[in-house]
């Protein structure tokens, strides 16, 4: 079974990118499953029910989210119904939204986890604890699954992934937008990548325009963050998994430029 992990989509210039190469991306590489963190996808924040169902037409099959999950407000209207969507699941129980889903494809079928870091971020539940719930129970139905791991520090992302080697496919490192080059197989099977990247505008700074984030660093006063403009980018990680033992076999990052 062949896995493609899209990072962060930002904005626009992210689904422009993805529109433009997506298909190509899946033909050239034989993929059976497309899964992208859409946290960022509607205006540089958050996601919306128009701008989700765009992302399943270009072929996403599951869209996962992070700390701008909350960002458009309609999500709470629409997260509950929408199977192909997941919010991480440590936030509070009582809100809406599940931590994980299950996908069915030509190939059988995969799960796919959400669950947020704590360092440099929001105070939640612990990860680690609510990744082990959702796992259990996926376990019943599927020997494929897919854990993106929204956080900010490197030795977070890193220890989820020796916690659950061995029990998930791959544990894939979501938030910072800058893709990292230490892909690798943990010895009992699990793939992993510290952060697979972002999806949006090249030229900026992770995707903001980059005349505001040097104002913001240089002056300290309150700005709008506003999406990059130029040039576009789409990083992603294929993951070859076998779908007997849900073991990774191989994985590879993606990184074009786009001239949209």
């Amino acid at each position: 079974m062949r896995v493609l992990f899209i990072g962060d989509i930002v904005g626009n210039p992210g689904r422009k990118a993805v529109k433009e190469v997506l298909g190509t991306i899946k033909r050239e590489n034989g993929i059976d499953f497309c899964v992208a963190n859409g946290e960022n996808a509607a205006g540089g924040s958050g996601i919306t029910y128009v701008v989700a169902q765009e992302l399943y037409k270009y072929g996403i099959d599951v869209i996962t989210m992070g700390n701008h999950t909350w960002s458009k407000k309609e999500i709470t209207n629409f997260i509950d119904s929408d199977n192909k969507i997941i919010r991480p699941a440590n936030y509070p129980k009582e809100l809406p939204g599940k931590g994980s889903t299950i996908v069915s494809g030509d190939k059988g079928k995969i799960g796919v986890v959400n669950v947020m870091g704590r360092v440099y971020m929001e105070s939640l539940d612990c990860p680690f604890k609510a990744a082990d719930k959702e796992i259990e129970y996926l376990k019943t139905f599927v020997k494929v699954i897919i854990v993106d791991v929204h956080a900010e520090a490197t030795s977070e992302k890193y220890a989820m992934a020796w916690y659950l080697d061995g029990r998930v496919s791959c544990v894939l490192g979501t938030h910072t937008h800058v893709q990292t080059a230490d892909e690798r197989i943990l010895p009992c099977g699990t793939g992993y990548i510290t952060d697979v990247g972002m999806t949006g505008p090249y030229e900026g700074i992770i995707g903001v325009d980059r005349e505001i984030v040097l104002n913001k660093f240089l002056t300290h006063m309150p700005l709008k963050f506003e999406v990059a403009r130029g040039m576009t980018q789409l990083n992603a990680v294929v993951l070859d998994i076998d779908d007997k033992s849900g073991k990774t076999l191989d994985i590879r990052r993606i990184y074009r430029t786009i001239d949209i």
